[in-house]
């Protein structure tokens, strides 16, 4: 593999590409519509966008053509963070946009679907929509209105697709977990949202292993009291037994019902789905976004900086339980054929997703920098095996892209592609740094800020800095930042997450260096949440599954980036006098954790300590650990005076001090 040189161009779009894109288009509209000239720099658009909010997010809304019921009084009532208010008074709906457009294509395609449970299927914009009319009908019979909870335990589907845009249509609001999350977490999401129906399979296929979940869909059913009805889809065997699970029904009871569809004209701020990205201490933080936000937030996304074009073919590797499901769901906006994929993206070797891309001819391949990364590492050469004729671009997000994973793309995927690197968050279901079709593509870099994202380096205190790392920080309002938290009627929590460092300016837990060609580099997170593969996960939830196996006492867990792109994350815990930890119960703590929280979230390594590093407070000390396993002297990681136990400390940097794997993650 060549050389990676960070910085290094290695592909620039052609006049005639740039012609094309949906960007260049939306230029010109405000050039005209205001009298201006960007004379193609894209850099000049964003400061725009980010300083004339009002007129960018009005011609936002204006180019694309969103249709409302009721017409907004304003576009901003009021710009400030947290409350900014978006739009008030516009009534619409998120599906509606999705089928608006598309009315009269009923034979076109609108889905892909693969598996390792099914044969592969298709399903055209006519089916689709009346797929999604029969659970609308099924979901109303069920008592299913406007702000109820439907919530999903269930794989990347067409029936997960259909749901999601009949519970939208019903003003109703949706939140999915995959059905590979064991119990306990998903209850830890679910039960705060207080569903009224819950949509779930019995079972799967992954690896070439089946998976029967029907005991954990009897333990949410038992444990969600607020349930009225559970629809269980045969996914795995086609005749689940739904004899023991409180108020299971088949789901062909659920479609069995055929009408014309409709949807629901609900405010802009409107509840359309809960999203659950977790902090360190706590449940995992119940995330509300509104129809109009997401619709906005990803309209500008699939058309002007993912270059979605009617007919495209749009992958994304994710879970229902990933954010980027969301967001692949919203390529339909776009007029896009969505590829859906249930399965092991390994499985049966590392080429089984660019072979998907292959025989169907996708035009636009997301995954995840861990998923390049592992095919870099595996040898894999899929631009020499596969002809890719269709591929255009590979998107990668769910952690930074490595140098050396830019170059893999080039060098064994295919030359003449755009690669576009992104990051954002599950709090705004969007990336606000990343691709730019008309950009040039550097070496280990994002092409730049998304427009209207108004995003800054800050330093430590807290001024805006270009060419060093920084706090990662939003200085102005998106209309795809949530609503609320559910369950936090103060707003309490909301303001904790995001505006306790720097007041009105939205704090997003990430190292970012703003370059000064404007582009960016994210160096991971800055706080201590666990996003292994794209899912994120509070060190909390992790405990709790640790702390469940009796032997523990107490436990400190943290995720270390690694100079390939991928990470390390060890867990240190505290046992009862007497006991050693051998292989049996490493075993069972790593069983604990992967059925209580993910088989991601299992620990690379498990290390026995005498203690836990605590502050006066209380709180473990989880991100100066983890500055220490990346090279940070323990003086400058934490302060001895905040410390309850200085001495217990000394032993723990003592301990890491001994750990080979930890001198491999620096």
């Amino acid at each position: 593999m060549g050389l990676a040189r960070r910085g290094e161009v290695l592909w620039e779009p052609d006049r005639a590409l740039r012609e094309r894109t949906a960007l260049v288009r939306f230029e010109r509209f405000v050039a005209e519509r205001h009298g201006l000239d960007f004379g193609g720099d894209y850099h000049a658009l964003w400061r725009w966008s980010v300083e004339a909010l009002e007129d960018f997010w009005q011609a936002i809304w204006d180019f694309f053509t969103v249709h409302a019921t009721t017409q907004p009084s304003a576009v901003l009532a009021e710009r400030k963070m947290p409350g900014a208010r978006w739009f008030p008074g516009a009534r619409l709906n998120y599906a509606d946009h999705v089928f608006r457009a598309w009315e009269g294509r009923e034979t076109a395609t609108a889905l892909h679907a693969y598996s390792e449970t099914r044969p592969p299927a298709t399903v055209t914009w006519g089916e689709l929509r009346a797929l999604v009319a029969r659970i609308r009908a099924g979901l109303r019979a069920a008592g299913v209105g406007p702000g109820d909870r439907v919530c999903a335990y269930m794989p990347n589907v067409p029936e997960a697709v259909a749901a999601f845009l009949a519970t939208a249509s019903l003003g109703a609001v949706w939140s999915s977990a995959a059905p590979e999350f064991g119990v306990r977490a998903v209850l830890d999401r679910f039960a705060q949202i207080e569903p009224k129906v819950l949509l779930a399979i019995d079972g799967y296929r992954y690896g070439g292993r089946d998976f029967d979940r029907l005991d954990a869909v009897r333990a949410l059913a038992e444990n969600l009291p607020t349930l009225g009805a559970v629809y269980v889809l045969g996914y795995l065997r086609g005749e689940p037994r739904l004899a023991d699970i409180p108020r299971a029904r088949r789901w062909e009871e659920l479609v069995a019902v055929e009408e014309p569809l409709a949807c629901e004209a609900v405010a802009f701020d409107h509840p359309l789905w809960v999203l659950y990205s977790s902090g360190t201490t706590g449940l995992p933080k119940a995330i509300v976004h509104g129809h109009g936000g997401i619709l906005l937030e990803h309209l500008k996304k699939m058309h002007l900086h993912t270059d979605l074009r009617p007919g495209d073919r749009f992958f994304w590797f994710t879970t229902t339980g990933w954010m980027m499901w969301n967001f692949l769901v919203s390529g339909l906006l776009a007029g896009s054929e969505l590829v859906l994929y249930d399965g092991n993206p390994a499985y049966p070797d590392t080429l089984a997703l660019w072979r998907l891309a292959d025989e169907v001819g996708i035009t636009c391949f997301g995954t995840s920098a861990a998923f390049i990364h592992a095919c870099m590492k595996a040898g894999a050469k899929p631009g020499r095996e596969l002809s890719l004729a269709a591929l255009r671009s590979v998107g990668s997000t769910g952690s930074p892209l490595s140098p050396e994973g830019f170059v893999w793309v080039y060098e064994e995927v295919k030359r003449d592609l755009w690669l576009f690197s992104t990051s954002g968050g599950t709090d705004v279901c969007s990336a606000f740094v990343g691709g730019v079709p008309t950009l040039p593509v550097w070496c280990g870099e994002l092409q730049a800020r998304a427009l209207g994202a108004k995003v800054e380096a800050f330093d430590a205190q807290g001024r805006s800095v270009v060419g060093q790392v920084g706090e990662l920080v939003i200085t102005e309002p998106m209309p795809s930042m949530p609503v609320y938290f559910w369950n936090d009627p103060d707003g309490s929590r909301y303001r904790q997450s995001y505006f306790d460092v720097y007041p009105g300016v939205w704090r997003h837990g990430d190292w970012i260096e703003i370059t000064p060609r404007g582009s960016a580099v994210i160096y991971g997170r800055s706080d201590a949440t666990i996003n292994r593969q794209g899912v994120r996960m509070g060190t909390s939830e992790i405990y709790r599954a640790v702390l469940a196996v009796d032997e523990v006492e107490d436990a400190l867990v943290v995720d270390v980036p690694r100079g390939d792109g991928e990470s390390w994350m060890p867990l240190f815990v505290v046992l009862r006098d007497g006991v050693e930890l051998d292989d049996e119960l490493q075993a069972r703590i790593r069983k604990r954790v992967r059925e209580d929280c993910s088989p991601r979230h299992v620990p690379d390594a498990i290390y026995q300590v005498e203690a836990i590093p605590r502050t006066l407070s209380g709180k473990t000390l989880e991100v100066p650990v983890k500055r220490i396993l990346m090279g940070t002297p323990p003086e400058r990681a934490a302060s001895r005076e905040s410390l309850s136990d200085p001495e217990a400390f000394d032993r723990f940097v003592a301990f890491l001090e001994t750990l080979p794997a930890a001198q491999n993650a620096r």
